[in-house]
C-alpha cells in the first residue's frame, strides 16, 4: 500500500480574529461612532460630577 500524501492548496487559511481585535474593530466601526461618542461623553460627565471639580457649579 503506497504512503498517503498530503495535498496542500498553497494559500493561507483564514483564521477568526481574536476577541480583542474583534472588540476594537467594533468600537472603531464608523456605524457605531455615535453610540461610542455618547457613552464616552456620559462617562466624562459622571466623572466630573463625582469629582471635587463639580463644586464650581454650586452658587456662592
Amino acid at each position: 500500500m503506497p504512503p498517503k500524501t498530503l495535498k496542500s492548496h498553497g494559500g493561507r487559511t483564514l483564521q477568526e480574529p481574536s476577541f480583542g481585535r474583534s472588540v476594537v474593530q467594533t468600537f472603531t466601526s464608523s456605524e457605531n461612532r455615535p453610540i461610542v461618542t455618547a457613552i464616552g461623553l456620559f462617562a466624562i460627565g459622571v466623572t466630573f460630577l463625582h469629582s471635587s471639580w463639580s463644586e464650581i457649579l454650586l452658587p456662592m
